[in-house]
């Protein structure tokens, strides 16, 4: 999928008894399924968690924030060498 042509898919949550809806290229959806299945939440559920943290940021752009800090956390852990000088 080229980024140019990558448009934004819209879905529906209810979050809280409220019902929302974000924006997400295909991408991103791709990638908040995957957290969500390591963090071991519904999809709903972890949109609310980032929701909660979201301050004043629209929540469509505080979950692509919120993958790309989870996807740099995840990298961080994985190239860890434990802190060796050898």
């Amino acid at each position: 999928m080229s980024l140019h042509t990558a448009r934004p898919v819209k879905r529906s949550f209810s979050i809280r008894g409220h019902r929302t809806s974000i924006s997400l290229e295909q991408p991103f959806w791709e990638a908040l399924k995957e957290a969500a299945a390591r963090e071991r939440l519904p999809l709903a559920g972890l949109i609310a968690r980032i929701d909660e943290q979201r301050g004043s940021a629209g929540l469509s752009s505080a979950v692509r924030v919120w993958i790309l800090e989870y996807v740099r956390s995840a990298d961080a852990v994985t190239s860890y060498d434990g802190g060796n000088r050898d």
